[in-house]
């Protein structure tokens, strides 16, 4: 359903991107007009998706339900039992959607709240990362990597250091992060692999979380 939806209205948008350069001052308004609704309706899409990632957040949390993970195990669990409430849950809509301007207030409205909220603190720096604000990134994945007693999230901080370091082409201190991850998280295989790239190929590699990710 949401497929064919969003299909079409690409469609629309792609023959409006098409027309709008050489359209007449009167057809231009006619388009300016079709975008318009298309922005409505997009909007309309967002905000009914994220009201129904809040309302299944809420049932969840009422009747106890701490994860739909496969098995009915959350791996990091511990860091959000009890903190999970609307704000984050809206906070990883917009993040899914990648509105990280959004993700950015709404995760960092949850840590005036809560400063202790790891996995808010993970999705805010991740949020900066995705903008290209790295330094702001870095800071908060420097922060959670001292922080935190979850060995699964100072890897992930770790990690996440070193992609950025690899972005500035500093190689050597990304290695040294990656080997930090998988030392402290040996279970975790993407610092390895991420090691045996950025070693091999000075710097070219995409920035990528370690292998156990937040939930949503």
């Amino acid at each position: 359903m949401f497929k064919h939806l969003f299909g079409s209205m690409n469609d629309m948008l792609h023959n409006t991107m098409l027309e709008y350069p050489s359209a007449s001052p009167s057809k231009k308004k006619e388009l300016q007009e079709k975008l318009r609704s298309l922005k409505d309706m997009s909007d309309n899409c967002i905000e009914e998706w994220l009201l129904f990632e809040e309302k299944l957040g809420q049932f969840m949390r009422q009747n106890e339900i701490s994860s739909l993970y496969a098995g009915g195990m959350d791996p990091l669990d511990p860091e959000f039992a009890g903190k999970r409430n609307d704000l984050f849950i809206r906070g990883q809509g917009y993040y899914k959607l990648h509105m990280f301007d959004e993700a950015i207030s709404s995760f960092g409205e949850q840590l005036r709240q809560q400063p202790d909220f790891n996995l808010a603190r993970i999705y805010l720096a991740m949020s900066y990362l995705q903008k290209g604000e790295e330094a702001e990134s870095y800071t908060h994945f420097h922060f959670l990597s001292q922080l935190t007693d979850n060995l699964q999230m100072r890897a992930i901080s770790y990690n996440a250091m070193g992609c950025i370091q690899v972005l500035k082409r500093n190689t050597e201190k990304a290695c040294e992060f990656f080997n930090l991850a998988y030392r402290t998280d040996p279970s975790s295989v993407q610092p390895l692999l991420d090691l045996g790239v950025c070693c091999e190929k000075k710097g070219g590699l995409q920035f990528a979380f370690a292998s156990a990710r937040p939930g949503g």
